[in-house]
């Protein structure tokens, strides 16, 4: 029985998506559950399963475009079975873009009115499969306007329309044309295209494909519009101050070798995720969200960790990281981060996050003003460790110091509350044994 596939549901907030590739094309033989196509939210891609088992007869939404939630893009049906039922009127396959333009030719109209079952023979299905005729747009004359054998063997499309007239031009101008491959159809003139003529359209294309080369308009994925609508609004809504302090990491770097001695892996990312928590239970102002003129306190921290992917970024959360080891935290951090660079990352990964650490240290960045992830009211970036000379006990030393970047929303949190809060981070990771305090 013939299936429709629709653009499916994936999040409470989806209302469209973008079909980004079909790993079928018409005419294959699916199974039910294995991957038939590929779907880009604003979030991220998910590869989507076959619902039934057959052929993929039909795909109605083409790569590249972008379908409202429930909305049929493909039919998978038997072989020989009729769908021209499950086709609405003007649901032919769509395409990302336009066809190259070509002369028009004239249109077939179908044999009859949109979505009527087509009465045929076995025989005759057979055979407008074979020459790759739609047998929706043959006249039947067998009993009951029954489309036969010899009724496909007999249909001929609709002529294409009659060609333009040929451009006149000068002998020389033909084979200068010849020469360089142009047509003639293409080159302005007076009537009668002269070698001038062909010698100056040259001229011109030169200058407009070196203009074209220095510029290239490329359309918004639909992650890349949801982060730059994401930005915006998280612009327009907090008012922002970003604070920056620099911490030595020299105990933190003596605390994490000691770990690897014990086989125990984890990363900067990691401890920040594991100290930070700590301090956001401490600070309570910084791990809230703000709704309705109302501060909404959070008693648990999920912590966005932000992944940079090849077109965009993600924040997926570590749930309860307050309550989770150093271990539960790498283990968790490492799965989220390579589902989320493969397109198979949950949508629940992205929701419920309370604070977020975005990481740009690997790239050499010494501090940047990090943007809030709506609706929390902060946001703590980290930047290169990096040694540098300072003082300790009177004496000039060397010590490996980063960084951090905390952008809060000054609504509800103070600038006093701000630096309060970064300086416990700092102190915890300058003094790791507080952390069993």
């Amino acid at each position: 029985m013939a299936k429709v596939v629709v653009m499916p549901k994936l999040g409470l907030t989806m209302t469209e998506g973008t079909v980004s590739s079909w790993l079928k094309k018409e005419g294959d033989a699916v199974k039910e559950g294995e991957p038939l196509f590929e779907v880009e939210t604003d979030k991220l891609t998910n590869t989507i399963e076959a619902s039934a088992t057959g052929v993929l007869r039909r795909i109605i939404a083409g790569e590249g475009v972008t379908v409202p939630v429930l909305d049929k893009i493909a039919v998978i049906a038997a072989a020989d079975e009729d769908i021209s039922g499950l086709l609405a009127p003007g649901a032919a396959p769509a395409a990302a873009a336009p066809a190259a333009s070509a002369a028009p030719a004239a249109a077939a109209a179908p044999a009859r009115p949109a979505g009527e079952r087509v009465v045929a023979s076995p025989r005759a299905k057979k055979l407008a499969r074979e020459k790759g005729i739609d047998i929706a747009f043959v006249t039947g004359t067998g009993p009951n306007g029954r489309v036969t054998e010899e009724d496909v063997e007999n249909y001929k499309a609709a002529p294409a329309a009659p060609a333009e007239p040929a451009v006149k031009a000068s002998p020389l101008a033909a084979k200068v044309a010849a020469d360089a491959g142009i047509d003639l159809a293409d080159v302005p003139n007076h009537g009668r295209v002269l070698a001038q003529d062909i010698l100056s359209y040259l001229e011109n294309s030169r200058e407009k494909g070196a203009e074209a080369e220095r510029e290239e308009t490329v359309a918004m994925n639909g992650m890349r519009k949801a982060i730059a609508k994401n930005m915006l609004n998280s612009h327009m809504t907090s008012p922002t101050v970003t604070f920056n302090l620099g911490v030595d990491m020299t105990a933190m770097k003596d605390y994490r070798e000691q770990l690897k001695g014990k086989d125990i892996k984890v990363s900067y990312t990691d401890l920040l995720v594991k100290f930070v928590a700590k301090a956001l239970t401490e600070y309570p102002l910084l791990n809230c969200s703000v709704a309705d003129n109302k501060i909404i306190y959070k008693h648990y921290v999920n912590m966005g960790v932000a992944v940079a992917l090849d077109n965009g970024l993600v924040v997926p959360n570590v749930p309860d990281a307050d309550k989770k080891s150093l271990t539960q935290i790498h283990d968790e951090v490492k799965d989220l981060a390579e589902k989320a660079r493969s397109g198979g990352l949950p949508m629940e990964a992205l929701k419920g996050g309370t604070f977020t650490i975005t990481n740009l240290g690997m790239y050499g960045i010494e501090s940047f003003s990090p943007i809030i992830n709506q609706p929390e009211v902060a946001i703590l970036g980290v930047t290169t460790m990096e040694d540098k000379v300072v003082v300790r006990n009177g004496e000039m030393v060397i010590r490996p110091i980063m960084n951090l970047s905390l952008t809060a929303d000054h609504r509800v949190v103070d600038g006093s509350v701000a630096a309060e809060f970064l300086q416990r981070v700092k102190t915890l990771l300058e003094n790791p044994a507080l952390m069993l305090a």
